[in-house]
């Protein structure tokens, strides 16, 4: 299977090139050449799988330079022990009719270890397939969770460094503490003064720089990206789609060939797309409902089809969320209008940022998608109803997600039987979730919550206020090239 540039369909690469180079040399995304087709017979086998081989075999589909071994050798190296379950993205069902997909398991305790333990197996594996023998610089903008599993993934893996940015003051206390602590020899992270899209538009203008780029091959080196621009992040997502759906079944919330909605919290638009492509190649999903906090610019893209980020910034209680430029979105233009007119709106929202998509393309987005978003009040108290109803503890990401699906079901009247996609563990924003709940007895938030809720906080949360900070930096927008240069001299 061929991958082509959304901005240019002339333009070909095989898988391990794609995943290799990260972005295409026009700046457009890779996508692949042809959406292959899952059948109710396939749907039926995977049902009979774990984790583990059902992402081998949905990733074979896509991956014809990587043998079966290959990618069952990958599974099981990305998703060992150092998941805290069993099932490794466990759907769970604290209600009737709506199930909750956790994928916060894993050894950051959010969605992005899904994508980000696969990604360094596909990467080495597509450098030595592709005859490069240049070393690899991992370069990351990140709202929150995408650094710290990326840092993880790629720590001290031979052959690659991986600098991160994240927004000062944009994250976390705890995200920015997995950050700034993480250890490797290859790892290097620093804040940009401004938002995640300062951040974000600071590392593609990195990427698009080709005087650096001739410098740094001149040095040995060649950029790509862990963020879900990259085709091996994007990937190993449209796994868990399938996992969830087949873990309904197997629980009998859905009869197999029945239809599911899936209700994603939404911001830079790859978890969300990642979806879309599981249902083009046959899952059975109805829609799927994007949730956005304040920062609503999908939200209103999806009902009114103007895309519009010139509008005030709202740094949240869902962080991860807090972005005005979704990247991924591209890729679904893509796969609805074809390169040309892709090419013609990334021109607009560059020059203008913003754009409006035809009638047409409009009726089918909503053909897809419903939309909803809420406000950091209407999060919390989202938390705390269905933790006092259910005992069910959500994040404020996730919270969205389930609020938003609830005005989603009221408005529309659709009943059929939905999945929450659980994109982080309350304990990463315990802060947060613990105010939702009426506050805490003192002491640490972690420990706070802990009580509060009845629940463990996970293993690599605890302790992380006591460990070494070895990144305090924080740099300008315009220093970012510099300052990646120095890391790879």
């Amino acid at each position: 299977m061929n991958y082509f540039s959304t901005r240019n369909n002339k333009l070909s690469y095989s898988a391990a090139q794609a995943i290799a180079m990260g972005i295409a040399p026009d700046g457009g995304l890779f996508v692949p050449s042809e959406i292959p087709t899952v059948t109710g017979e396939d749907l039926k086998a995977l049902c009979a799988l774990d984790y583990r081989a059902r992402a081998a075999r949905i990733m074979s589909l896509y991956l014809d330079e990587f043998s079966g071994e290959e990618l069952k050798g990958f599974a099981a190296a990305a998703y060992a022990d150092n998941y805290d379950d069993a099932a490794i993205a466990p759907t769970r069902f604290p209600e009737e009719g709506t199930a909750f997909l956790e994928l916060w398991h894993g050894p950051t305790c959010a969605f992005k270890d899904m994508a980000l333990q696969m990604l360094p197996h596909l990467l080495t594996a597509s450098l030595l397939k592709t005859g490069e023998r240049r070393r690899v610089c991992i370069l990351v903008a990140t709202s929150g969770d995408t650094g710290k599993a990326a840092l993880e993934g790629f720590r001290d893996v031979e052959g690659t460094k991986i600098f991160v940015y994240y927004p000062d003051g944009g994250v976390s206390d705890i995200q920015r503490l997995q950050m700034v602590t993480q250890a490797g020899e290859n790892v290097g992270v620093s804040a940009v003064r401004g938002n995640f899209d300062d951040a974000q538009t600071g590392v593609k203008t990195i990427f698009a720089d080709h005087a650096f780029a001739e410098e740094l091959s001149a040095r040995g080196w060649f950029l790509s990206s862990a963020n879900s621009i990259n085709w091996g992040r994007l990937l190993p997502q449209i796994v868990y789609y399938f996992s969830a759906y087949c873990d309904c079944v197997n629980a009998g919330r859905a009869a197999l060939g029945e239809p599911v909605v899936f209700c994603v919290p939404t911001g830079n638009f790859g978890n969300i797309l990642a979806g879309v492509f599981a249902r083009r190649m046959g899952l059975p999903v109805r829609r799927f409902v994007c949730a956005s906090n304040a920062n609503n610019v999908l939200t209103d893209f999806i009902n009114t089809g103007v895309y519009d980020k010139n509008r005030p910034f709202h740094t949240t209680i869902s962080p991860s969320m807090d972005i005005l430029v979704s990247s991924n979105l591209e890729r679904l233009l893509y796969m609805l209008t074809g390169d040309a007119e892709t090419r013609g709106y990334m021109d607009q929202l560059n020059r203008t940022g913003r754009y409006a998509v035809g009638a047409d393309t409009l009726a089918k987005i909503q053909g897809i998608f419903s939309a909803g978003c809420c406000d950091d009040g209407q999060t919390k108290a989202a938390i705390r109803e269905r933790f006092e109803r259910l005992g069910y503890l959500m994040d404020t990401h996730t919270a969205v997600a389930a609020r938003v699906l609830d005005e989603y079901r009221t408005r529309s009247g659709d009943s059929t039987p939905a999945v929450v996609v659980s994109t982080a563990s309350p304990f990463k924003f315990a802060a947060d979730v613990l105010d939702a709940l009426g506050g805490g007895d003192g002491g640490d938030v972690l420990s706070a919550l802990s009580r509060r809720s009845g629940l463990a906080a996970p293993a690599p949360l605890r302790g992380l206020d006591a460990r070494p900070v070895r990144f305090p930096g924080v740099v300008e927008k315009d220093a970012m090239r510099g300052l990646v240069g120095e890391f790879l001299k």
